[in-house]
């Protein structure tokens, strides 16, 4: 009779962490996604559209995940095979020792920080994209927004609906800055600074198309004189005003009010 060889069973550490790897790991990031979606900050790393499409396919990993945890441990390792020949299975385990040490390295390196990726989503709260990651994205004094969405700007087009993204396309791509001379705004961002001018800063917010992987800062230039004194880069304000065109057809806001603001609980465009 042919005997059976369990020598290449896993020990039961390794079927635990062979579980964690997968199922648990699927796991914790589904409940990770599903908590943010209930809290309202899943929108700090996708857009709004998509969060429907996260938060289904976080159910079914979890319900695959729980499924997984029903089978006997070690089950995901259990390949069948059945060898008959002792002296076959010694060949084969001696010829394979090498790669089951180094799968083993790579798989506790990589299991090291897949668990520290899952453990910093879990327990560090949800934030939004730095002021540096803007000014980093587009240097100071460029107010292109070279967005995924093309603005449209047709003879009539509606610029009451416009955030500082579409602002920041008419503002940079406008062939007529007299027809938008006049318009009234009301806008939120953060403030950049604006180049040397002293008299003047940038509006700026982060806009983003699908996740934080594209987002792109959208500036605007707004004329606040000696802002540098009364607010910090960094800082969120609401502008009411009006854009005006200068006599070299160049567009900026100049505001009636400017008010500091808390961070809004979506600080991204969409």
């Amino acid at each position: 009779m042919p005997e059976t060889t369990t020598a290449h069973r896993p020990s039961r550490a390794q079927a635990l962490g062979t579980r964690w790897l997968g199922a648990g790991l699927a796991a914790a990031l589904a409940i990770a996604t599903l908590a943010l979606a209930f809290t309202g900050r899943l929108t700090l790393y996708i857009s709004p559209e998509t969060v429907w499409f996260a938060v289904a396919a976080a159910i079914v990993t979890l319900v695959g995940a729980v499924w997984s945890c029903m089978l006997p441990l070690g089950a995901e390792q259990d390949h069948g095979h059945d060898h008959g020949n002792a002296g076959h299975d010694h060949d084969h385990a001696h010829a394979s020792s090498s790669r089951r040490v180094l799968g083993a390295v790579v798989g506790a390196t990589g299991g090291v920080i897949a668990t520290g990726v899952v453990a910093g989503a879990l327990l560090l709260p949800p934030a939004s994209l730095s002021v540096d990651m803007a000014m980093q994205r587009a240097p100071m004094g460029n107010v292109l927004f070279a967005g995924a969405d093309d603005v449209a700007l047709g003879a009539n087009t509606d610029t009451s609906t416009f955030g500082v993204g579409g602002w920041a396309s008419v503002f940079a791509t406008g062939s007529r800055p007299e027809k938008y001379d006049g318009s009234t705004v009301t806008l939120t961002g953060f403030l950049t600074p604006s180049g040397s001018a002293k008299d003047q800063a940038h509006l700026t917010r982060m806009v983003i198309t699908h996740c934080v992987l594209d987002a792109q800062p959208a500036s605007v230039p707004v004329q606040i004189s000696g802002w540098q004194g009364q607010y910090a880069v960094g800082d969120w304000i609401q502008v009411k005003g009006t854009v005006r065109a200068s006599a070299d057809g160049k567009l900026s806001i100049v505001p009636a009010s400017v008010s500091k603001i808390p961070e809004p609980k979506d600080p991204y465009e969409h």
